[in-house]
């Protein structure tokens, strides 16, 4: 067990530069007593794959990452055969078929993927699996023995169950509805944008040295412009970039100026920035 309560969770991922709220520390100790993965949902930029990343540093885990998109099969996310190294032991044997067939479906034939990685581990390890709204239904219907068992079934070599539990978390930004089979294998998160107090407190975790005052502008700011429709609106990720950026300018307080040459550290779509500036006094 990494954790003694919730309450430890919140500590160690403070202590790596992550501020989990209390729904985050309770949701991680119960997936580590229950041992279930962590489905986390919410929009682009409040955190979700760096949950995964602060966990990973909070317990000394290593931290393997699955990023899906379309099209991604069991050959990239679990393991394939190496053809290349089978056929130099096939040329190099003289042995009956039935013990050189038994050798060429071993594990020293195997190219762990991801999942294979994680549960081949002999220490526990965070599986990060990013995105998954982004697969195809038939890959996530794959996931579902691995996740509820820890296990996957290779046809030529038999189940692998996982030598150390991982810790899962998957990410979703619901570009898909992932299905209710999933869901029920997992327990659920879900991190929207940050209230004003919240993201201050992020910047002075993150950035200690950010003058009190333009931390609060640009908090103010940034909480602003998530209220005006965006179609990507500025993630956690971006207040912390836009921040760093004004630090190296030397800039004391926001203006009009400062705010309109730096604006493309926050906004990244055309119609988002149009939007943005069609306002009169948008800068305020």
């Amino acid at each position: 067990m990494f954790f003694k309560g919730p309450g430890e969770v919140g500590e160690r991922l403070s202590r790596v530069g992550y501020l989990a709220g209390k729904n985050v520390e309770v949701a991680i100790y119960l997936a580590e007593i229950l041992q279930k993965p962590v489905l986390v949902e919410g929009p682009a930029g409040v955190g979700k794959t760096e949950l995964a990343r602060a966990l990973a540093r909070a317990t000394a885990t290593r931290l393997i990452r699955l990023q899906c998109y379309e099209g991604l099969d069991e050959s990239r996310a679990l393991y394939e055969w190496n053809y290349q190294k089978q056929l130099l032991y096939l040329q190099a044997q003289h042995g009956a078929w039935s013990e050189v067939q038994r050798d060429l479906f071993s594990e020293e034939f195997l190219l762990p993927r991801p999942i294979l990685k994680a549960f081949l581990s002999p220490e526990p390890v965070t599986l990060l699996i990013d995105e998954l709204d982004k697969s195809d239904e038939e890959f996530e219907s794959f996931l579902l023995e691995a996740l509820a068992d820890y296990q996957v079934s290779i046809p030529e070599y038999g189940t692998v169950k996982a030598r150390a539990v991982p810790i899962v978390v998957i990410t979703s930004n619901r570009v898909r509805e992932l299905s209710d089979a999933l869901r029920r294998r997992c327990l659920y998160l879900y991190l929207d944008f940050p209230g004003r107090e919240e993201e201050l407190a992020i910047l002075r975790l993150k950035l200690p040295h950010l003058p009190p005052s333009l931390a609060s502008q640009i908090v103010g700011f940034i909480q602003g412009l998530r209220g005006r429709g965006l179609k990507k609106p500025p993630g956690i990720a971006e207040t912390l970039e836009w921040a760093q950026v004004l630090q190296a300018l030397k800039v004391e307080d926001l203006n009009q100026e400062v705010i309109s040459s730096t604006l493309p550290v926050l906004i990244k779509k055309q119609e988002d920035l149009a939007l943005v500036q069609s306002r009169p006094g948008w800068y305020a």
